[in-house]
């Protein structure tokens, strides 16, 4: 009896940290990568040293960027589907807010090897928890350096500021949240528009045990984007649309581009007549 109450007793844990883990069921979630954000702010740090920012340049005052996250490569359908339309002349760049795999190599090198080449369509990447599983964070490292970094879009008149961070604990860290207030501080100044990129949403519209920001973190990045007048923060994580807005900032969570979701889909941020907007689309529209 002492045996079967010991073996149903690891059959619930084992389930509960299934969840607790990653919150869909993905069992990649018990093995996580034993880097943490410090860790990779600092190698990030180090890489941002030796590697400008990238300028984009647009010969029009309007352009438009696609976003999406989630996509939890293996399987490929609807990445694909993205890429074809990310690669049309009217797209500046691509931005993937995380989940883009689940950590394991193999993934990885999927993903890099149907990646369109910098020259081609620019694409800028974020870390997620499911980048950190099967100690993930060496092979985006490897593959495709900082986790923390900006970029720039210039147009004939004026300059924008896209930032993208790493929230694949849950939270920045001192280091990086130190980087991003200093950055907002001396640059913010210098640039019309301004766009964050982190992959944990700061609303949980769909509850789960895994990778939750800090509230008191939360906070102090909330304030610090009214003070700075910063447009919008894209985020991912949830699997579940939805917009949010505080003062002047819109906070985007976007939905999963993941194969098996029914309403997969991504985003297009436009810049028009000096204003930004967004476009919600399904992966599958005409």
């Amino acid at each position: 009896m002492g045996y079967m109450i010991k073996k149903a007793f690891l059959l619930c844990t084992t389930i509960w940290l299934q969840y607790a883990c990653i919150g869909d069921g993905d069992l990649t979630g018990f093995i996580r990568s034993t880097d943490r954000i410090e860790d990779r702010y600092r190698s990030s740090a180090e890489w941002n040293k030796s590697h400008q920012p990238q300028i984009i340049i647009s010969t029009e005052e309007d352009y438009n960027l696609l976003v999406a996250a989630d996509l939890h490569i293996g399987d490929t359908t609807n990445y694909i589907k993205f890429l074809t339309h990310g690669v049309q002349p009217d797209i500046v760049a691509m931005v993937l807010v995380g989940d883009i795999v689940s950590g394991r190599e193999k993934d990885y090198e999927t993903f890099h090897r149907l990646l369109p080449d910098n020259e081609i369509k620019p694409s800028f990447l974020l870390v997620g928890n499911h980048e950190l599983y099967f100690d993930g964070w060496k092979h985006y490292f490897r593959l495709f350096g900082s986790s923390v970094y900006y970029f720039i879009i210039k147009t004939p008149s004026k300059e924008d500021l896209y930032i993208c961070l790493d929230s694949g604990n849950g939270t920045l860290g001192k280091s990086q949240l130190i980087w991003l207030k200093k950055l907002l501080e001396n640059s913010r100044d210098s640039y019309d528009k301004c766009v964050i990129f982190n992959h944990v949403n700061f609303f949980r519209d769909r509850h789960t045990l895994s990778t939750n920001p800090l509230i008191n973190e939360l906070l102090v990045l909330m304030d610090l984007f009214e003070q700075y007048q910063v447009n919008y923060v894209i985020m991912g994580h949830d699997h579940v649309r939805a917009v949010n807005v505080i003062g002047k900032t819109t906070y985007l969570t976007l939905d999963a581009l993941v194969d098996e979701m029914p309403d997969a889909g991504f985003l297009k941020l436009m810049k028009k007549s000096f204003s930004l907007k967004h476009e919600f689309h399904s992966i599958n529209e005409e």
